[in-house]
């Protein structure tokens, strides 16, 4: 079964000089048939290259391709770049994709594709349900990633051919080039040609994939004089003389392309082949493309050239009826040019069945479209506009021929190429619209309409370039009569682009210069959230008095109003108020709902109000919140970095919780997610920080430098409040480093900035701990001051999580009597807490001083438990320096005990804990159904992954006979 394109040449010869290139086709189809009869194989699915200049039998080979997977009963999808459709978005992806989705019908198309029809539709040229949605490009990625593996699945095994791919899309290559490394894993082959000196230049990713995969792309050469012999006397007959074949081999340069052309002439003018019918040869093959092709067109007669022209300017497959219209010639006139073309071996059929056509081979139409009168091009370009306009619903289709018309002031030019865009945009392409929205600006707008499709076109810009972003809105802004609508929205859009090139502003001046109550509020709303994630701002101190009145007045009925509140909940945490009056803000801003997704109000205030209730210890409506935002996110297809950013965030409360390698799981999808972003700098920023914290947490000191130094975290201060801070993180690893005098400094400059914009909750940034731990040795007096302090202003909060962590500090750098009251405080606290990976930490560090108090009793109790937590939590690090306190006061671990089980898989739960309870090994065999050597086996299996000292695995195992007894 074959779905896509055919190729354009019919004619089937034995193909010269490519045996190396046809024997890597037939090892990869047959690696394709072992895994599809179920012989084990890795890889089972793969790629395969063919490179080279024009001509020289890309297209040829991946006929063959098309040929072998066909005999063996493959499904075959095809697709093909084309040289004047390079502007429209995933043309590509649509040849690979519409032919099976265009056999179902539109309910078992919406069935088929589920939640991810409204991602995928408008990039596959699907009838939309919801027009507003514009999904991220990864989003629309992820989604085409899935539909070509379910497709693969459905008609497995699948080979996928891809001709012409330096015309391709960028939508399309960038696809590729994501999704072809997932075909190891599947029963796909993926087959490309291309000619790399023509690849676009941002066609980096495509590059990469096809340069450094484990087999390089087959290079290409030309055909050896015996090679170009062989097809000549193939056509003319064998008594063609060597001299005339060595003259052929001259003319075409071994290109297979020419010597097949020519050779077919030679054969029409019943040329044999002699020494005298070279310059005979010589003309004809100059009529094979260049000059001489068209001079052979142009004998056909005037409508024909024309019906040429008209199929160059449409591209593609085109229909006889459209270029007829378009060359504006007769239905008969069409039917004689088409016998015409396709006698003189310039157009083939495309597809019998819908009667359509195509230049048989790209050499062919470039030199049609480029004789065209430059006048006479634009013309028919401007006439195919108008024609796609009046006949086809989608304007992506107009808008790709109006790129080639001249500027002239028409406002219906601008109202299709703004239509474009939009479409676009929904389909996840913002290249594409960026290109027809720049061109719209040029012809140029209405005055009326400049400011919006400004603003438009600073939308498009925003994911790929947002410095470009900033200059169209600054633009904008300077049209007079503006709607106030709008002027808020380029206002927003402004500000959220300054903060993602790291150079944050405010909406302050906008603000007070609006007259309209709603508009003025959404604006107050604006500045005051990009002031409160603004690490330079001036006045932080002022505008918390301002915000405060404010939100004092509101009641939540609006979206503005809540977004206030949550502001103001966001503002009491940082400064340190009472939980309590946090948590009643936060709920306030929550009552009417706040989306995740609104792209006039960004998420950064959902995010903060969900990350509120972490802080707050309410760690499960913080997961709650999360998960209901990134569920949000992936339907509306936002899978880029707001899912980056959620990804990471919901591993942070993870970590907060003491669920650490779920957390750095968490973590490091976010980081992944956001690598794949163009401009995710600041997701970035938070899952790196992140990530070293949990490294840290871990024991995984070395693993955190390398991550650091990888991405150069600690060198570069942003200008974005990031949490956790940079800055504090950073000394937390140089701690964990011993240099302690440079983590003083950096903790130092860190208060600094802190109290200065009346920041003192140290359950958002706990600097104080950090810097207390880092004076300890060398200023005691001082170490104690700072913890005091933290320790104070965590009650001022009132979280358990922060008192406690607190506490423990200061009984470290506190010493004495007065140090265990303190750790028992803090045991106290984080008890009555989530944070149970600070609460493995306090213990233990409460059983390594009660161990140097000689109350080795009381020590032990401490360190098992504190043992049992850090297991429980991940923390390799924590849980070694609790065996090695254990050690050092001459206890050793006790058996497991049923707190640590919930790491173990399923058996080997079972066998831990009714052996922690005391049964034998043949009552734990006899419950598990297993042998009593298994028994031991598991119990093994169970000491090593917990990393529990294995000198209680024999009193474990004392009632388990041994083999054979």
């Amino acid at each position: 079964m074959t779905h896509g394109l055919r190729q354009p040449i019919t004619v089937h010869r034995p193909l010269l000089e490519r045996d190396e290139e046809l024997r890597a086709i037939d090892r990869a189809l047959a690696g394709l048939r072992d895994a599809a009869d179920g012989a084990p194989r890795v890889p089972r699915g793969g790629l395969l290259a063919f490179t080279g200049e024009a001509g020289l039998g890309k297209t040829t080979l991946i006929a063959a391709a098309r040929a072998r997977a066909a005999a063996q009963g493959f499904t075959v999808f095809s697709g093909k770049g084309g040289e004047n459709e390079q502007g429209l978005a995933f043309r590509v992806v649509r040849q690979v994709m519409q032919p099976v989705l265009a056999g179902m019908s539109g309910t078992e198309r919406r069935d088929f594709l589920g939640s991810w029809y409204d991602i995928v539709g408008a990039a596959l040229g699907l009838e939309a349900t919801d027009p507003a949605r514009m999904p991220d490009p990864t989003g629309v990625r992820d989604g085409l990633d899935w539909v070509m593996t379910i497709l693969t699945m459905l008609n497995a095994p699948v080979v996928l051919l891809l001709d012409d791919l330096h015309w391709a899309d960028t939508e399309s290559l960038d696809w590729l080039a994501s999704f072809a490394p997932r075909v190891a894993d599947l029963p796909l082959l993926i087959v490309v040609g291309y000619r790399p000196d023509e690849l676009p230049s941002d066609a980096t990713s495509f590059r990469t994939l096809v340069e450094r995969h484990e087999q390089r792309p087959h290079v290409l050469s030309p055909l050896g004089e015996a090679g170009v012999a062989r097809i000549i006397r193939e056509e003319v007959g064998e008594e063609a003389e060597d001299e005339f074949c060595g003259e052929c081999w001259t003319v075409t340069n071994g290109i297979p392309f020419e010597a097949v052309e020519l050779a077919i002439r030679l054969r029409e003018r019943r040329v044999r082949g002699t020494q005298d019918e070279v310059p005979v040869m010589r003309d004809l093959a100059a009529a094979v493309k260049g000059p001489g092709l068209i001079e052979r067109l142009k004998r056909l007669g005037p409508s024909t050239v024309r019906f040429a022209w008209a199929g160059a300017v449409l591209g593609g497959p085109f229909s006889p009826e459209s270029a007829a219209d378009l060359a504006v010639v007769g239905s008969a006139e069409a039917v004689e040019a088409t016998e015409k073309l396709r006698a003189c071996r310039i157009l083939t059929d495309a597809d019998e069945a819908a009667g359509a056509l195509e230049f048989v081979h790209p050499l062919i139409a470039t030199t049609v479209y480029r004789d065209i009168p430059s006048g006479l091009r634009v013309g028919m370009h401007d006439a195919a506009a108008n024609a796609a306009q009046t006949v086809e619903s989608d304007p992506t289709a107009a808008a790709r021929h109006l790129l080639e018309v001249p500027c002239d002031g028409r406002a219906e030019t601008v109202a299709c190429l703004r239509a474009a865009a939009r479409e676009y945009l929904r389909a996840g392409a913002p290249e594409a619209a960026r290109r027809v929205l720049t061109r719209a600006l040029r012809e140029p707008p209405p005055a009326e309409d400049r400011a919006a499709v400004l603003h438009e076109l600073a939308g498009s810009t925003f994911l790929i370039e947002p410095t470009a972003t900033v200059s169209h809105l600054r633009e904008a802004l300077k049209e007079p009569g503006i709607d106030p609508d709008l002027r808020a929205s380029i206002v927003y859009r402004l500000t959220q682009a300054l903060a993602h090139t790291d150079r944050l502003t405010v909406a302050a001046d906008e603000a007070r210069r609006a007259t309209n109550a709603r508009v003025r509020l959404r604006m107050q709303a604006d500045h005051f959230v990009w002031s409160a994630f603004r690490a330079d701002e001036p006045d932080s101190s002022a505008r918390s008095r301002r915000l405060a009145r404010l939100a004092g007045k509101l009641t939540g009925r609006g979206l503005e109003e809540r977004y206030i509140l949550g502001l103001r909940a966001w503002d009491a945490l940082v400064r340190g108020e009472p939980r309590r009056s946090a948590l009643g803000y936060a709920e306030e801003a929550l009552s009417g709902g706040m989306s995740w997704t609104d792209e006039n109000r960004g998420f950064e205030v959902p995010v903060a109000v969900a990350l509120l209730f972490m802080y707050c210890d309410q760690p499960r409506r913080a997961e709650d919140l999360f998960a209901a935002g990134m569920a949000e996110c992936e339907h509306r297809g936002w899978r880029g970095s707001h899912l980056a950013q959620g990804q990471t965030l919901l591993g942070y409360i993870r970590y907060r919780r003491g669920c650490l390698p779920e957390a750095e799981e968490l973590v490091r999808a976010g980081l992944h997610t956001a690598e794949r972003v163009e401009g995710a700098v600041p997701a970035q920023w938070f899952a790196i920080g992140i990530l070293i914290q949990i490294l840290l947490a871990r024991g995984q000191t070395t693993d955190a430098r390398r991550l650091a130094d990888t991405h150069h975290y600690g060198d570069v201060v942003p200008n974005a409040v990031i949490f956790p801070d940079p800055r504090t993180v950073y000394a937390e690893l140089l701690l964990a480093e011993g240099r302690l005098a440079e983590a003083a400094s950096l903790l130092s400059r860190v208060g600094d900035w802190l109290e200065s914009r009346d920041w003192h909750n140290p359950a958002w940034c706990p600097w104080q701990l950090g810097l207390a731990s880092a004076l300890a040795r060398t200023a005691p007096d001082q170490a104690v001051l700072h913890a005091q302090d933290a320790a104070k202003r965590a009650r001022d909060f009132g979280a358990a999580s922060a008192i406690g962590q607190a506490l423990r500090v200061q009984a470290e750098v506190t010493g004495g009597q007065a140090a265990l009251d303190l750790h028992t405080q803090a045991v106290d606290h984080l008890e009555r807490s989530p944070a149970a990976y600070e609460l493995a930490r306090a213990l233990v560090g409460h059983g390594a001083a009660l161990v140097r108090s000689g109350r080795l009793h009381d020590a032990a109790d401490r360190l098992y438990q504190g043992l049992e937590g850090a297991v429980h939590c991940g923390a390799e690090g924590l849980a070694a320096r609790a065996r090695r306190e254990l050690s050092a006061a001459g206890l050793r671990p006790l058996p497991l005990r049923y707190a640590q089980t919930d790491m173990l898989t399923g058996p080997e739960r079972r066998a831990a804990e009714k052996t922690a309870q005391g049964h034998p090994a043949p009552v734990v065999a006899q419950e598990l159904r297993i042998t009593e050597q298994g028994v031991r086996h598991l119990l093994s299996s169970v000491y090593r992954k917990l990393g529990t000292d294995t000198a209680g695995l024999a009193d474990a195992l004392e009632n388990c006979p041994r083999p054979g007894r």
